[in-house]
């Protein structure tokens, strides 16, 4: 599998500043756990991030950086596919109604995937949301986004995985985006934004466990995690655990 690594926290706009700090500690761990593994990492600066993001492709995993890459990486990955799909994990949507200023933040790169008409509506998967703005609650019922919040998940998490299993073969082409704020910051501490009442991390890992086993799986990423904000390590470790389940 190809690793590219976007130490990229722009996106960000200054909440969540060392989230690129977090790619080359992830595979510093990763490197613990498995020996066989292509790495590259995209060389980014202020005068060619955007040109370079725009050209991300042909990667079977993603480290960022914040979750804005995965416009870029989607944007690319969707040309593959008639009808690609996009699973997120995360405890926001991502879809904050921004204008279009040319600039793709982390709060609102869902928002521009849809705006743009760059994915079906249809084809968007949101699970673990439990902090949203009131106008992103608006227009995830009036864009009819499927949405697992927290409550939903929990209420019955063996039926809901069943659920996501099933939605999820219907694409030709998978992307699981993971933002480690799904995770409860019990487990996951190190990142831009703490929202407790997430998933657990061994509930995750059941989750993980049977999403790798889908043969229209093709790229994940994972992102958001902050090494500045993190304690004991503790997140940058479950970060490069993550990446080894999908490494096998």
């Amino acid at each position: 599998m190809k690793i590219v690594c976007v130490p990229y926290s722009e996106g960000s706009m200054g909440k969540n500043k060392g989230c690129e700090k977090a790619p080359e500690l992830i595979i510093n761990e990763l490197k613990r756990l498995h020996k066989e593994f292509s790495v590259e990492t995209i060389e980014l600066d202020k005068t060619n991030s955007e040109e370079k993001l725009k050209n991300l492709g042909g990667a079977d995993i993603y480290i960022g950086g914040d979750h804005s890459i995965t416009y870029y990486s989607f944007l690319n990955f969707a040309k593959k596919f008639k009808n690609p799909g996009l699973l997120i994990f995360d405890a926001h949507p991502d879809f904050y109604p921004s204008q279009d200023i040319g600039f793709i933040g982390h709060e609102d790169w869902l928002y521009f995937l849809i705006s743009k008409g760059l994915i079906k509506k249809d084809n968007i998967i949101l699970v673990g949301i439990r902090a949203i703005d009131p106008r992103e609650k608006t227009l995830l019922e009036k864009n009819k986004i499927r949405n697992y919040d927290i409550k939903v998940l929990y209420n019955n998490y063996e039926e809901v995985c069943n659920s996501i299993m099933e939605e999820c073969r219907k694409f030709d082409g998978l992307y699981l985006s993971i933002d480690i704020d799904t995770l409860d910051p019990a487990f996951a501490p190190g990142t831009g934004y703490l929202e407790p009442a997430g998933i657990s991390s061994v509930d995750f890992f059941y989750l993980i466990s049977r999403l790798k086993m889908l043969k229209n799986l093709k790229c994940i990423d994972l992102v958001e995690i902050n090494p500045e904000m993190d304690v004991n390590n503790m997140t940058v470790k479950l970060g490069s655990r993550i990446i080894s389940e999908f490494l096998g």
